[in-house]
């Protein structure tokens, strides 16, 4: 039997698993949308990779999630770890590159940079309510040109004359565009400009005042737009890693912990034919008035938060 540990990272936009043994190779992958359906998500998730070793005798063996709805998903899968994304990121990326000095992060609504030294996360950021720098941003931008997003990072290389645009934020930034557009400027120039203004809005809010040393590596969805990856290499002057599981290291990094926490029990796959929900009430036990979120498993009350005191505690 092959003992494994299954990753999960839960974001608004994306959820990401992997399952690895205990050398950190990684046996099975997935990606897909959350699409406001966190549950959901993670049910389809586990059986796209069970799918992919049910075949095998390998046993999942302790299980670890991160991303923002890690607390939510940790509760539902009995998780052994719960990490928050700077560690799992810093933990996934330094298994596989352990002399990186900084990772550079963009997701589909959420920005982070990560300064290691000697392994050791040393100093971090994350995007403020700005979403410029973002995956979003970029998909609204591709729907607004008539182009797939898919086909931004070819479109942005084959451009000539790159057009400036707007890089303060997402309402400045559309609205240079639709004003360069109006202009007759060629598509592939202005989306090699949003590339640009991605990078430049990213390093003047995310990366202001951190000291970005090489090696560097670049993460997330966005880091597979060849566009923007090669406008941090302009900018930074640096050469830019990207690794072909670079949107899974955090769940890469959850996994690792996961193993390392000693915590081992089998994991079930038949948690996807359970029921689980969440509900959200209202505490008016004392001036507080703190809005609870639980979840349910079978109607059975498994995990609870958002209570700022005793009064409101669903489980003691």
């Amino acid at each position: 039997m092959i003992n494994a540990y299954l990753g999960i990272d839960i974001g608004s936009i994306s959820t990401k698993g992997v399952i690895i043994d205990d050398e950190n190779n990684i046996l099975a992958k997935e990606y897909l949308w959350t699409k406001g359906q966190p549950i959901v998500a993670v049910k389809e998730l586990l059986v796209k990779l069970h799918r992919q070793i049910k075949d095998t005798n390998i046993k999942v063996m302790g299980v670890g999630t991160t991303g923002s709805g890690r607390r939510l998903i940790g509760a539902m899968l009995d998780a052994s770890v719960v990490k928050n994304e700077i560690t799992a990121h810093a933990v996934g990326t330094t298994s596989l590159y352990p002399n990186i000095k900084t990772i550079l992060e963009i997701g589909g609504q959420d920005s982070k940079i990560i300064l290691i030294d000697n392994g050791i996360v040393i100093d971090y950021a994350m995007n403020t309510l700005c979403a410029a720098g973002t995956g979003a941003f970029l998909a609204s931008q591709a729907k607004r040109l008539g182009i797939r997003v898919e086909d931004f990072g070819d479109l942005a290389l084959s451009a000539k004359n790159k057009v400036k645009i707007a890089a303060r934020c997402t309402v400045f930034a559309e609205s240079d565009l639709v004003h360069k557009t109006g202009m007759g400027y060629k598509k592939e120039d202005i989306i090699a400009g949003l590339c640009d203004s991605v990078v430049v809005n990213y390093l003047n809010n995310v990366g202001k005042g951190k000291k970005i040393k090489s090696p560097i590596i670049f993460q997330g969805g966005v880091s597979k737009n060849k566009g923007v990856k090669k406008a941090f290499e302009e900018i930074l002057k640096e050469h830019i890693i990207i690794d072909e599981n670079g949107h899974l290291m955090g769940a890469l990094g959850v996994a690792i912990l996961a193993k390392k926490s000693g915590i081992k029990k089998i994991f079930k796959f038949n948690i996807i034919n359970l029921n689980f929900i969440t509900e959200t009430i209202e505490c008016n036990k004392c001036p507080n008035n703190c809005e609870i979120i639980s979840i349910k498993k079978d109607n059975q009350v498994i995990d609870a938060w958002g209570n700022r005191c005793d009064n409101g505690a669903l489980i003691k």
